[in-house]
């Protein structure tokens, strides 16, 4: 408990000092942001701080916090050091600036401001790659909250229908009318349950496994057949809690929203540093639940003996808040196990729709206009999501290609936000530094996942390193030319 609690101090402490540093490196000013300059009752509108501050937490977090931390939590306490680290110096850096930027360019989408940055090839790749993925967030967010629903009444297929319908509703109204209303009491219920997990946590101060106890592996102690290496795997298991690529498609949402650039580092570097807390909270109650002593599983290991290390994240969602809170906390479970994918999802296809009209120059005031373009969107994930029920591993292989596009979407953002600097003269090492790190990342997991090459360790480890070089030495050449024109 103590790598827990010197954990959630750093988060804190990171967020008043680094993103301090991070804020006066961007400069916000009194300038007029696209909320007002192209308010249009749709997707520019002035919102409240607090609500877009619920809003921007649930866009980022849905259910990605928490099991992406359960799964993280079975390395043992390295998880710890990567959601402080990442969510720090590369999450909500990531987060803010990216959200910064868009507010200066009135409110643009991710691939607009790739290709203003990162030149028109990189923007069409990226509109490709986002639009698919953002679809893919939309699929996988449909049919597992529409199993759990099953359970307490209808069929599968009638709540995915259901969802859809929300979807498309969601997706097509002004932003303050389903989006505004809902999503800040679902936010704080995501709150709630995590800050009465901490409460209970602090309360009963189990025994964990601390830093000085090791930050090898620690799943391979308890199950052999758990092999995946901390590194790259553990970086792209824990993407909501510390960086995620899926974040700078969500903060544009909310770019056109603010009325003062100077709330940006409380939204979206907040957000996320928020996030981070609800992380390093779960990954703790999973290796309590996992490691505790003396028994793992603590005093409900028998709910849990069938599939014990094993336990799906939801299983262990549903274990915990349940024997925890009780009803109260069943209620609060269902809420952020069905509830928080749906509202990751149809913020997803609201951004496919922005992201597609801004760059074939259609208007969005008119609904006919939204429609025209969200119909399209609706039936490839209709198409995902029939191929997905019909395969049994349809879900996992989905999701398997989605966290590693996530990361590799925060790369291209990473990268964006790095000229972005350099050609303002600011300091442009806070995202230089993570972004060689996540292009280093998603390169050696590429080469070893048993999803892409399933190349030998030693193999990955050498060519992900030699892909660093190669951005490496491919920056430096940038810089120097782009140094030498400004001359």
């Amino acid at each position: 408990m103590i790598s827990f609690i010197l954990s959630l101090a750093a988060l804190v402490i990171g967020y008043f000092f680094y993103g301090r540093f991070v804020e006066r490196v961007f400069g916000p000013d009194d300038r007029i942001t696209p909320a007002v300059a192209k308010a249009d009752g749709v997707d520019y509108i002035v919102l409240p701080n607090w609500k877009i501050f619920m809003i921007q937490f649930l866009n980022i977090a849905g259910t990605g916090p928490i099991f992406g931390a359960i799964m993280g939590a079975k390395f043992g306490p390295s998880c710890y050091l990567w959601i402080v680290l990442g969510c720090i110096f590369a999450g909500a850096t990531h987060d803010y600036l990216s959200g910064m930027l868009s507010m200066r360019n009135g409110g643009s989408g991710l691939p607009v401001l790739v290709g203003k940055y990162l030149g028109q090839a990189a923007k069409k790749i990226m509109l490709v790659f986002t639009v698919l993925l953002l679809i893919m967030v939309g699929t996988v967010f449909v049919y597992s909250p529409a199993v759990i629903l099953e359970s307490i009444g209808g069929s599968s297929m009638m709540w995915v229908f259901v969802i859809f319908i929300y979807y498309v509703v969601a997706t097509m109204l002004p932003i303050d009318k389903v989006i505004g209303k809902i999503y800040p009491l679902f936010a704080i219920s995501l709150l709630f349950m995590a800050l009465a997990l901490m409460v209970i946590l602090l309360i009963e101060m189990p025994r964990l496994p601390e830093f000085w106890d090791g930050l090898d592996n620690m799943a391979v102690k308890t199950d052999i057949s758990w092999t995946d290496n901390i590194f790259p795997c553990l970086f792209i298991t824990v993407a909501c809690g510390a960086i995620s690529g899926f974040h700078a498609t969500q903060s544009p949402l909310m770019a056109r929203c603010v009325k003062s650039e100077k709330m940006g580092r409380p939204i979206f570097y907040g957000s996320m540093i928020t996030e981070g807390i609800v992380a390093l909270i779960w990954a703790t109650v999973s290796m309590y639940f996992f490691y505790g002593e003396p028994t793992p599983g603590y005093h409900v290991l028998e709910a849990a003996r069938e599939t014990g290390f094993h336990t799906s994240a939801p299983a262990v969602v549903n274990i915990i808040c349940n024997d925890w809170l009780g009803v109260v906390g069943g209620v609060l479970a269902l809420l952020g196990v069905v509830a928080a994918p749906i509202t990751s999802g149809d913020t997803a296809f609201r951004s496919a729709r922005l992201i597609i009209a801004e760059n074939i120059s259609i208007g969005q005031k008119n609904i006919l206009q939204r429609f025209y373009i969200s119909v399209p969107l609706f039936v490839v994930s209709i198409m995902f999501l029939l191929w997905q029920i019909g395969n049994p591993d349809g879900f996992n292989i989905i999701w398997q290609y989605f966290g590693w596009a996530n990361q590799a979407l925060s790369v291209f953002t990473l990268w964006t936000l790095t000229v972005y600097l350099v050609r303002e003269n600011k300091c442009y090492i806070i995202a230089l530094i993570p972004a060689l790190f996540m292009t280093t990342v998603c390169a050696t997991f590429l080469f070893a996942s048993r999803q892409a090459f399933h190349m030998d360790a030693q193999v990955a480890y050498a060519l992900g390193t030699l892909v660093f070089v190669i951005a490496t030495v491919w920056f430096r050449m940038w810089y120097g030319k782009y140094k030498k024109s400004q001359n």
